[in-house]
């Protein structure tokens, strides 16, 4: 088990062996969204999905995780603070801050567990599904942490409609409004929540409320980091 500091935030990140997709469709990334809200818990088991899916091929009830969640709330002990998210079709990020003591491994090991079993049992394959163990990099400062939210909120989004993103940056302001308003609209990251278009029961903004205390002050960062090409970020932050 790795050490982690309680207080201290990392970006953790990992994808599918040799690059695979680790998520086959929408569904499927549901289901790791669901796992990251329903395993940060200390109380929270690998059968956990199980009481509220309605069959072996992970289809969520929804009225019953409605109801769940309702109920969960007064009684979580999170085991760690998600702050950002984004699933990608063969890799995810997250940022999140450790508030248990050995929260961040805890949590990791039971969505990964998680998922790659139910990934497994619904594509019929065996075998680990991800690249080894989840990447883990402290957060230093300020600056780190703004730049790593760009990354993983507008960054990688764009990337599925300008693959060359990260090397080639922004060419005009056309562009520019053309990635942005793509990344507005992915529902598999937090960059909805922090433009106020969603409030995601998973993530708790820490930090981040400081620097962005309203909607408009997070896009005009975002506006501001695309524009910048300073989101070609140090190799330790970013799956190449």
């Amino acid at each position: 088990m790795r050490n982690f500091e309680v207080g201290k935030i990392y970006h953790v990140y990992n994808r599918g062996v040799n690059k695979c997709l680790i998520f086959n469709s929408e569904a499927d990334m549901w289901r790791f969204l669901q796992g990251l809200y329903l395993f940060n818990d200390e109380n929270s088991s690998f059968g956990i999905l199980r009481q509220i899916e309605r069959d072996n091929k992970g289809r969520i009830n929804f009225n019953l995780l409605k109801d769940f969640v309702a109920k969960d709330k007064e009684s979580r002990e999170p085991l760690v603070r998600i702050m950002v998210d984004c699933l990608m079709p063969n890799h995810f990020h997250l940022l999140i801050e450790e508030i248990a003591e050995n929260g961040i491994s805890r949590f990791m090991q039971k969505l990964g567990t998680g998922y790659a079993k139910y990934y497994n049992q619904k594509y019929n394959r065996v075998g680990g599904l991800f690249q080894g163990k989840f990447k883990a990099v402290e957060i230093k400062d300020d600056i780190q942490l703004q730049q790593v939210l760009g990354y993983i909120n507008i960054i990688n989004p764009g990337q599925l409609i300008r693959p060359n993103l990260k090397e080639e940056g922004i060419r005009s302001i056309e562009e520019m409004e053309e990635i942005f308003d793509f990344a507005k609209k992915y529902s598999f990251s937090t960059n909805p929540d922090y433009l106020g278009i969603r409030d995601s029961i998973i993530i708790d903004k820490g930090i981040y409320k400081e620097f962005f205390p309203i909607p408009e002050k997070y896009e005009e960062f975002a506006r501001n980091f695309l524009l910048s090409k300073g989101y070609n970020i140090d190799s330790d932050f970013a799956l190449e």
